[in-house]
């Protein structure tokens, strides 16, 4: 493979993302949504009234982060309403009849969930409350006998664009309802917390989705929001970038619902002051390096469990922590490229979460067993399930059997190393050329280069612990041509003289006001 020049790079760029970039003017208007005018009007109607409004979240960051947004809309116009979010560990997921046990409300609004929410739905009815479900999740074949459905993926739905989130659907459905009350709401201010979602739930970057980033992360590093000061604070830095809030902020964010109850994190994003926003980021911090170690051992646990034999893999423990085994399929998925689901077997149940990869859609793979499955949901590359621990040995089986039907092209993972760099390559007008195609995340991941047969010339370690590796890698064919790469939480060996295979990211690095471009190791081949 020949060496890459930055105009090619510039190229293979271009062609990932639509000749005509997206501005924020250009989102559909949110009355294309299947319901949302209805909706709007009943809940504007509501306030009018002065009927009691309950918002009814989850416990994941899109979860907690579209609860934010629509309590803190209530706020700004001053109607009282109750928010609540599951606990996972108490209540289960979503909008449920024991969640509703603690319910009163003429209306119930869900964000990101209750597509599947038949029973719920039910009792609401009995119950005289109109329930109005926003959520992207895919819809199963028979839908909740609820008052209004808000989804894009729903059949009928003309919005035109469906890869959002339910913070998005949420978002949106605001517009509709500021537009029948009439009030002086700027909903542009909510685009950080938008684009915490939209990130967060891994949406991929493109069409609308990366409009509303790019403006978000500016909106981001700007923000007089308590939640964002802190988390400028908690990053030192004042640009925030899409891989900041995926790889540090949202993990933090999701450990309150993993290890203990979402309103720590509903508390975190909606507080008022720094003050609180410092405490409950504090709390998150702990959590989440809790969150750390009980998933460091599932994934050893759970690893004792995979038959490589298998297309799909399907592993199950008793008293492995439920909060993490969502985390622990998608290490399982990394490490074996397969798609994962992991249990955890409480009480006679079987409670897990499948992670995928490549074109594979688990949640139709699951769909076809739903036969022996308690209930389940989800998109084409996650869901969540639920099966009586008897019926697991059969639901291995039998999802295998329907994998095997499926085109093995389907489970190749796409190729995501984008070349070899031309010597010399690496300088500013490389970090010109990346920043102009940022935000990266998914379907637009930040670009992977590749170094064949390096030589390693040194190792050096840094950091308080010395935990980091410090390589000086000499090209092939070895005429003095050296790049200096990092590799953060890795303690390479000084193995002088070996020939390597690795591959890298580029990304800026500023230190003292000097900006300069720095190699971040991805993998060792």
């Amino acid at each position: 493979m020949n060496a890459l020049s930055l105009d090619e790079l510039h190229r293979l760029l271009s062609q990932r993302l639509s000749k005509e970039e997206k501005k924020l003017r250009d989102i559909a208007a949110p009355a294309l949504l299947k319901n949302a005018t209805m909706s709007a009007k009943r809940i504007a109607h509501a306030v009018k009234k002065h009927q009691k409004i309950t918002i009814a979240g989850d416990y994941d960051v899109d979860g907690v982060t579209s609860s934010s947004i629509m309590a803190l809309f209530f706020k700004q116009i001053n109607y009282p309403v109750s928010c609540i979010i599951p606990n996972r560990f108490i209540d289960g997921y979503g909008i449920n009849k024991n969640i509703l046990k603690r319910i009163d409300a003429d209306i119930i609004i869900t964000v990101d969930n209750g597509i599947t929410a038949i029973e719920a739905a039910q009792i609401c009815k009995s119950r005289n409350i109109d329930l109005i479900i926003t959520d992207h999740h895919t819809p199963s074949d028979i839908l909740p006998d609820a008052y209004a459905i808000v989804n894009p993926k729903q059949t009928g739905c003309k919005y035109p664009f469906k890869e959002i989130c339910g913070a998005q659907v949420a978002w949106l459905l605001l517009g509709l309802i500021k537009t029948e009350l009439g009030v002086d709401v700027d909903l542009g201010e909510y685009l950080d917390l938008v684009t915490l979602a939209v990130i967060a739930d891994v949406m991929p970057l493109i069409d609308i989705n990366r409009a509303i980033v790019k403006a978000g992360l500016k909106q981001m590093s700007i923000s007089k929001r308590p939640a964002f000061m802190i988390i400028r604070e908690f990053l030192n830095k004042q640009t925030i970038s899409s891989e900041d809030i995926a790889f540090s902020i949202a993990p933090r964010i999701n450990a309150a619902g993993r290890l203990e109850d979402a309103s720590l994190a509903f508390d975190f994003l909606t507080a008022g002051s720094t003050d609180k926003a410092a405490k409950a980021f504090e709390l998150l911090n702990d959590l989440n390096s809790l969150r750390q170690q009980a998933q460091a051992d599932t994934v050893e646990q759970a690893s004792l469990h995979v038959n490589t034999d298998d297309k799909i893999i399907v592993a199950a423990g008793e008293n492995w922590h439920e909060g993490v085994v969502g985390i622990v399929a998608s290490r399982l998925v990394n490490r074996y490229k397969k798609p994962a689901i992991v249990f955890n077997i409480q009480d006679g149940i079987a409670k897990g979460s499948a992670r995928s990869l490549a074109d594979v859609d688990i949640f139709a793979v699951i769909n076809s067993q739903k036969a022996l499955l308690q209930k389940f949901g989800g998109h084409k590359m996650a869901a969540g399930l639920s099966l009586h621990v008897e019926n697991l040995d059969d639901f291995k089986k039998s999802i295998n059997r329907a994998a095997a039907k499926l085109d093995p092209k389907s489970f190749i993972p796409k190729e995501d190393v984008i070349g070899e760099l031309a010597y010399g390559a690496i300088g500013f007008e490389l970090l010109d050329i990346l920043e102009k195609f940022e935000p990266y995340g998914e379907a637009n991941p930040r670009p992977k280069f590749i170094i064949r047969q390096g030589r390693l010339i040194s190792v050096s370690y840094f950091g308080a612990e010395k935990s980091h590796s410090r390589l000086t890698i000499e090209l092939k064919p070895y005429i003095k041509q050296t790049v200096e790469i990092l590799a953060f939480n890795k303690i390479i060996q000084n193995k002088k003289g070996k020939e390597m295979t690795c591959s890298y990211h580029v990304v800026k690095n500023t230190f003292n006001d000097k900006i300069s471009p720095q190699c971040i190791l991805q993998e060792l081949y």
